[in-house]
């Protein structure tokens, strides 16, 4: 172990920390990931916006950015990220030789026919005839990896929560443009056999009522057509407090649900809710789902702490940017 350890500290990727004094012997040297070891990013499209994201190899996000777009064509998309890659890399002396990879975060299951396509939201039509993968390591010349927003974002909700040093399982509910989840079980990410877990979408058809952020924008731009984007909501939520109040009670019932469908099946050691609703939505259905308990109580089984997301619609591009670096230690160790 010794020897191995010395090796993987040569290599930049294990670091050691302050020596720990037993009550006998000699002192031990607990060891941590090393944050030099490389870094890798993340990126996904909301409806208005783009988010980019850079990570350490630890997982620790060193830089974030937002951008607001008009045209989410994948090629318009791609020139963007070529752009601020670079830069942002380029700004923080990052080497390229320490690029671990890209990974994006995109709503919608793996297609059928193909496994590198996805059958995206309407507005992101465009992206379902091409090889997503493929598609963008051909344009930006950089490992590419391509996974549902849902997942990515329950990655990062994992990790950001604690939740690895607590429980084995948990399920990640992320409120977008769509509904979808996260399974984490056995402390890894669970994608189903086809790399559908977790797609819930079609528990609440398209033609009705749903608890998304896109049906909650639908909602208000009846009552002011002024609004056009996700990230507007935020600034409307005191001259629309009715509607949204009882937006929130009906989609509340919804995603308990899904939720205790969820916990039916994993039996899971915590529920996060995430997306990109703004924080004060997020935590009114929270409390909506317990009752303002914390925690999903039932005389059946035992009592499941649910958490709010603090990355809110973030969770999905710093997961993203965590799957080329999950990807690559579940490759060393055989997973």
């Amino acid at each position: 172990m010794t020897r191995l350890s010395r090796e993987l500290i040569t290599l930049g990727l294990v670091e050691e920390r302050d020596q720990v004094a037993p009550e006998r012997g000699r002192p031990s040297i607990p060891l941590a990931i090393s944050g030099t070891g490389g870094y890798a990013a993340g990126a996904t499209v909301h409806p208005g916006w783009i988010e980019i994201v850079l990570v350490d190899f630890s997982g620790a996000v060193i830089a974030r950015e937002a951008h607001a777009i008009d045209d989410a064509a994948p090629r318009r998309f791609a020139q963007i990220i070529d752009e601020r890659l670079r830069a942002m890399a380029g700004e923080r002396t990052l080497m390229q030789s320490q690029f671990l990879g890209l990974g994006l975060a995109v709503p919608g299951p793996v297609a059928k026919a193909s496994p590198k396509r996805r059958r995206t939201v309407d507005w992101l039509q465009d992206w379902q005839a091409i090889d997503l993968p493929d598609y963008f390591a051909d344009f930006l010349g950089v490992p590419v990896f391509v996974e549902n927003e849902a997942t990515c974002a329950g990655l990062a909700e994992y990790y950001d929560n604690g939740l690895i040093s607590t429980c084995d399982s948990a399920i990640v509910l992320f409120l977008g443009h769509g509904v979808g989840a996260g399974v984490i079980s056995r402390r890894n990410l669970f994608r189903g056999e086809y790399g559908n877990a977790g797609e819930i979408g079609g528990f609440f058809p398209l033609d009705q009522p749903r608890p998304s952020g896109i049906d909650l924008l639908r909602a208000l731009q009846t009552a002011d057509s002024s609004i056009t984007t996700l990230a507007e909501i935020d600034s409307h939520l005191e001259r629309h407090a009715g509607l949204i109040a009882a937006w929130i009670d009906r989609a509340g019932e919804q995603v308990w649900l899904a939720i205790d469908a969820g916990m039916g099946w994993i039996d899971p050691g915590a529920v996060i809710l995430s997306g990109g609703l703004p924080p004060p939505i997020l935590r009114a259905l929270g409390e909506k789902v317990t009752g303002g308990a914390g925690a999903i109580t039932s005389p059946m089984r035992h009592d499941v702490p649910l958490h709010v997301s603090r990355l809110g619609s973030w969770a999905a591009s710093i997961g993203g940017a965590l799957i080329p670096i999950h990807q690559m230690t579940a490759a060393v160790h055989g997973g």
